[in-house]
């Protein structure tokens, strides 16, 4: 029992339910309560103590159909009696077919009598069996189908039943016939446990290495499918921004140990130390002005910026939001009271897929919040910088630079289109603390840690 709770707590990680430690052990002391005769239970108990989320409940849900549906054991094809036979002709040969079925020849081997007599539930059993031998739960790529298929099989005995096969081919040519079909239904139901092997516990491996080469790929040249694939992928990247950063630190809020300060403190006691003291480290509170190009040069990429942008808001205490195309607004406000698809819609009716100008986008900004620009504020622009030959105000950034602590410019394009064409990007990352290429999700992922971690 431990050991198949084992693989299927394996199998649903790879399905993308986390499930630590302790709920593991959870769910094995509710399972050794409840037993394994009730699926309906059973399933319903790993639901009660395992998923967290509707989409936990979702994917768990359908892995534990996956793991705990046996592969239908499928017999070899039986033919089919000539048309002019009577129903009582086909009746004899019916019960003549399961005569022979239950009394397969003397001197055939263990496999070979159970596909001879058509035992499934043997066959069942054996399979599973060989198996767990065989190791199938670490099966992690396709192309591995091949080797676990010829290990089960070899596990069965295959070679004493080629034997047997060869040595019923000489005494007995109508039965050897019947035992090749049996073994040709016997490599299908290997193989069909095979692929179902490969779903439960290859998902994880084959996510891993799409994302992967997602991750790597040009935002910008990403199809509708891939769109929606790396939506997925910035919504995990800002998961993890949450869990890394936003979690209140007990040892970074109070400092170090101040071994000395302590010791002296403590004198009158004999050093015990009753009271301690701490090395605190003066950190400036956190605060952060994302502006965010929207226009349609950058429509492909910039529902993936907004995605981190929101992401910025769960993360950092003090964030302000701006969106611009033709002209800026604020969008903090949307994107504290609205989820991230519903605040990614509205952001893009109201200023989306304009033709850019980011002279009136930046005097805009020099309007609305310059004022609010300190010392203490990292300022993030995410944007092509292509200004459609308008007067880029370079003059406003270097305003924008001089009040900050650091202005970061987080750019699409590769680096060798920079000021080629309507680009200002040379011109505008004279004023820049740090100017990052970010025309893929890695890319992106890299620029975005950095500036939080700057912060921690």
């Amino acid at each position: 029992m431990r050991e198949n709770l084992h693989r299927f707590f394996r199998a649903a990680r790879g399905a993308g339910v986390r499930i630590s430690p302790s709920e593991s052990i959870d769910a094995m002391r509710a399972v050794s309560e409840i037993g394994f005769t009730d699926r309906e239970i059973l399933r319903d108990t790993f639901l009660l103590t395992l998923a967290k989320s509707t989409d936990d409940k979702r994917a768990l849900g359908e892995c534990f159909d996956l793991f705990f549906q046996q592969p239908e054991i499928t017999g070899p094809p039986t033919q089919d009696s000539d048309a002019g036979e009577s129903n009582e002709a086909g009746e004899t040969s019916s019960e003549q077919t399961g005569a022979a079925a239950s009394s397969p020849p003397s001197g055939l081997g263990p496999l070979a009598q159970m596909l001879m007599s058509q035992d499934r539930n043997g066959i069942a059993a054996a399979i599973a069996n060989a198996s767990s031998a065989a190791e199938l739960s670490e099966i992690r790529f396709f192309t591995q189908r091949g080797i676990y298929s010829s290990k089960i099989l070899n596990e069965l005995g295959i070679a004493q039943l080629r034997d047997d096969l060869e040595a019923l081919t000489v005494s007995n040519p109508a039965e050897a016939e019947r035992l090749a079909a049996a073994t040709e239904a016997l490599r299908e139901n290997v193989r069909d446990t095979v692929s179902q092997a490969l779903l439960l516990y290859g998902r994880e491996e084959t996510e891993n290495l799409r994302n992967d080469i997602l991750r790597n790929a040009p935002m910008s040249q990403l199809d509708q499918r891939q769109i929606q694939q790396m939506r997925v992928l910035i919504r995990q990247l800002a998961r993890r921004l949450r869990e890394r950063y936003s979690k209140p630190r007990k040892r970074q809020r109070r400092g170090h140990l101040d071994v000395r300060r302590t010791i002296r403190r403590n004198a009158a006691w004999g050093g015990v130390p009753f009271l301690t003291t701490w090395k605190r480290r003066h950190r400036d509170k956190p605060k952060i002005i994302a502006i965010c190009d929207v226009s349609g040069s950058v429509a492909r990429v910039s529902d993936f910026f907004l995605l981190l942008i929101y992401s910025l808001h769960e993360v950092v205490s003090d964030v302000r939001s701006f969106a611009f195309s033709s002209h800026l607004i604020e969008v903090s406000d949307i994107l504290e009271e609205l989820d991230a698809d519903k605040a990614m819609k509205e952001i893009m009716t109201q200023v989306g897929f304009g033709s850019s100008d980011y002279g009136k986008s930046l005097a805009d900004f020099e309007k609305l919040a310059l004022s609010a620009v300190t010392p203490q504020t990292t300022v993030i622009v995410l944007g092509d910088a292509r200004t459609n030959n308008l007067d880029p105000r370079a003059d406003i950034l270097r305003r924008i630079s001089e009040r900050s602590k650091r202005l970061v410019w987080l750019n699409p394009e590769g680096r060798m289109v920079w000021g080629w064409g309507d680009s200002e990007m040379p011109r505008y990352a004279t004023y820049c603390s740090a100017v990052r290429q970010c025309a893929t999700a890695k890319q992106l992922e890299r620029a975005i840690t950095d500036i939080v971690a700057a912060y921690q």
